[in-house]
């Protein structure tokens, strides 16, 4: 209780690089406290920080939380509940993963992860409608998830120093990011077709007759998981094609021009081989039909990346 015997409006405190292992209760009872910075300590045990925090005054009035370079292994559930939070800093920590929990932080307009262990991004980030800035560079992330274009509000996404080899095409609908960071990942340099394709079942082809041929039907006419299932299909994105696919697709990577300098893999899902480019090799002369579909991609993504960052 010191603290706030002695600072009861205290707006801002820095305790970073003083050897801290735990936080004590005091913090609990600043109710006016909206900047906390601990970088550079040894928080990160057991007790690093207290108990209670999700129900103090603190939750309420933290705008500013910045734990960097500590030994947290795991983003405690604790900072879930600082509902106020607008900027959340953990780089350089030990966090193995990002909890799904963290579409609880609906304030978050900064978010910094880099320099940790993480190997994949939980969809439900993507559920944060304020986050601007999301920094995940120096990790061990192999692939994005499509839910990703939901951050519409996102300015700058740094990925730089991961494992990507590509990026959903989806990425394209981030109409405000003006900063992409990607150098240092093994970004693939050529074409790559048909990675995976399983035949579709006998629903699959099924399903795909009554899509594609409008056959009408009720919800009397079907059992309702078949219902369900036709209520399942995704459009070709081949706009040539005009199928649908449910389970059995091709994954195939092609190249999208930004900013007019540089060419980005995108992962895109066609119904069958039958959609893709029938060509194979991108050191053709003439122009492919995988590289003429990019151009349209190009020329409404030119203008939406400002930076992208892949030297």
């Amino acid at each position: 209780a010191g603290l706030s015997q002695w600072f009861p409006a205290l707006e801002l405190l820095d305790v970073s690089g003083t050897g801290l292992t735990e936080m004590g209760t005091e913090l609990l009872s600043l109710p006016c406290l909206h900047t906390l910075l601990a970088k550079n300590n040894r928080l990160g045990g057991p007790g690093s920080l207290p108990k209670g925090l999700g129900q103090a005054p603190l939750a309420r009035s933290l705008r500013v939380l910045n734990l960097s370079g500590n030994r947290f292994s795991e983003v405690p559930p604790a900072l879930l509940q600082l509902r106020g939070l607008r900027s959340l800093s953990l780089g350089g920590n030990r966090l193995q993963g990002i909890p799904p929990d963290i579409q609880e932080l609906h304030s978050l307009e900064f978010l910094y992860l880099g320099g940790n262990f993480i190997t994949a991004i939980p969809p439900e980030l993507a559920k944060l409608p304020s986050l601007r800035y999301l920094v995940l560079c120096d990790n061990k992330i192999q692939s994005i998830p499509p839910q990703l274009a939901q951050l519409h509000s996102l300015r700058s996404l740094s990925l730089h120093n991961n494992l990507l080899t590509y990026l959903p095409r989806e990425i394209l609908n981030l109409v405000h990011l003006d900063e992409l960071s990607l150098r240092g990942n093994p970004l693939v340099v050529r074409f790559v077709r048909d990675l995976t394709y399983n035949p579709p079942s006998l629903q699959e082809l099924a399903g795909r007759t009554v899509k594609t041929r409008n056959i009408p039907y009720t919800p009397s006419d079907l059992p309702e998981s078949l219902v369900r299932y036709l209520s399942l299909a995704s459009n070709c994105p081949n706009p040539k094609c005009g199928g649908v696919y449910f389970d059995s697709c091709v994954r195939q990577i092609k190249f999208v021009d930004f900013c007019g300098k540089y060419r980005l893999p995108l992962m895109h899902y066609l119904c069958s081989p039958e959609c893709s480019s029938p060509f194979s090799s991108a050191s053709q002369s003439s122009t492919s039909q995988s590289e003429s579909d990019s151009e349209d991609e190009a020329s409404v993504a030119a203008h939406r990346m400002q930076k992208v960052l892949l030297g």
